[in-house]
């Protein structure tokens, strides 16, 4: 283990376990929620309490800053799963800003994962300004759709799936059985996709108790007409009455997976056709999601968030390009400018349908990037051509920009479902 680091004349260091309720309260802190957590929450969270891999600045023996990272699996285009370090629970209490803390802590965290093999880094950033000069870049992009069920056009008989499958409700005992099955395979399929432990299954289906304002959500699994579970959908409904016993009630979907476009059309189907409810939110979704074009009028979705989603850091270029597939062929020479010593380098992409290979170069450089830059082509969601407009990369041959988005776009885009 790394010894502490002094920042300033503060502590930044591992946290032991008998610390571990002192760097939660300093979470929630830094997050402007209530510093007071119950014995059930610190429990619960507990359990992934991993030594080594939750940090903290230490004042005077008090805990001002927060780091944590876990392991984690991140899908690639094309499928393969990369190991990534997926960094949470990041908090500076407003005393102790501007004194280099989160960069001590992200230093530390980053030249372990590189250590440990690990091919990217990955955030979700509170903040947009904050992560790029550590080499993150926004990878995907999240979007929240508000329907207006009356307006949507769908048949109001609708009574269940025409294609031969069913709908159920179920308890949260059968999500925890069914449900890491068909998010493998959503990973299996969906660039951006993150795996889920046993632990986030329990914490999503009340079997752990983290939040003290938890409730029940209602559970439903779409079954193909074979009988195979092919979508889940866990959502809230409120109470809301207007004047004239008129009912105005909002299904809000905390989660929804579909792995077939019919499991999508019957879960969205299912949610617009429950009665009294005449809102249905989406909760997050790709911004390029299938929702809007399956309602007889897609101006009934409405856009209500679109915003930038999971940030990913590059650790190892060669392993990273090597490990997607890519929908064009050809070569293309990147000069990667590293910003901590970790990662950068000039790199030669050879890509095809038999796959890539990536390796250090002397050839001239075609296109100039920085790490966050790169981190937002990996996936395929950003526009190298964009990119270059706006002065964010440099094209050292002429239509440098166009031939890396002939490589590296895909046709549809990369998308995490889950926050972290």
């Amino acid at each position: 283990m790394a010894p502490a680091s002094r920042a300033d004349g503060i502590d930044v260091r591992p946290v032991t376990e008998a610390e571990f309720t002192d760097w939660l309260r300093a979470v929630s802190t830094g997050f402007l929620r209530v510093p007071v957590l119950s014995e059930e929450e610190i429990e619960g969270r507990r359990e992934r309490f991993v030594a080594g891999r939750y940090l903290g600045a230490f004042d005077g023996g008090r805990c001002v800053a927060t780091f944590r990272s876990f392991d984690q699996e991140l899908t690639a285009v094309g499928g393969a799963r990369v190991r990534a370090d997926a960094v949470s629970g990041v908090t500076v209490h407003p005393t102790h800003r501007r004194r280099g803390l989160l960069s001590s802590m992200m230093a530390r965290d980053l030249a372990a994962a590189k250590d440990r093999g690990d091919v990217v880094a990955t955030l979700i950033a509170a903040e947009y300004p904050i992560y790029g000069r550590y080499g993150f870049g926004p990878a995907t992009w999240t979007a929240e759709w508000t329907i207006d069920v009356p307006r949507a056009g769908l048949d109001p008989r609708w009574a269940g799936p025409a294609d031969g499958g069913r709908i159920d409700l179920v308890e949260g005992e059968d999500v925890r059985r069914l449900g890491p099955g068909l998010h493998a395979r959503l990973c299996r399929r969906q660039p951006g996709a993150i795996d889920r432990d046993e632990l986030w299954w329990k914490w999503n289906t009340g079997a752990v108790r983290v939040d003290p304002t938890w409730k029940d959500p209602f559970f439903a699994v779409y079954r193909s007409a074979s009988g195979e579970v092919e979508g889940m959908a866990a959502y809230d409904v409120d109470d809301n009455w207007g004047d004239g016993k008129q009912p105005l009630n909002t299904a809000t979907v905390r989660w929804l997976t579909g792995v077939t476009p019919a499991a999508e059309r019957a879960l969205w189907q299912y949610l617009c056709s429950i009665d009294w409810v005449v809102r249905v939110k989406s909760g997050s979704r790709a911004p390029d999601d299938l929702l809007p074009l399956l309602l007889p009028d897609p101006r009934a979705a409405a856009i209500t968030t679109l915003a930038d989603w999971l940030w990913v850091r590059i650790l190892d270029v060669e392993r990273a390009l090597e490990a997607r597939t890519y929908e064009g062929e050809g070569t293309l020479v990147l000069e990667v400018a590293g910003v901590d010593g970790l990662t950068g380098g000039r790199y030669r992409l050879q890509a095809g349908a038999e796959g890539a290979s990536c390796t250090p170069t002397r050839q001239s450089a075609e296109l100039v990037l920085g790490l966050g830059e790169l981190g937002a082509l990996w996936l395929g969601d950003e526009s190298a051509v964009r990119l270059a407009a706006a002065g964010r990369v440099r094209e050292e041959r002429a239509g440098a920009a166009r031939k890396a988005d002939a490589l590296l776009r895909t046709s549809r885009r990369p998308w995490c479902p889950d926050l972290f």
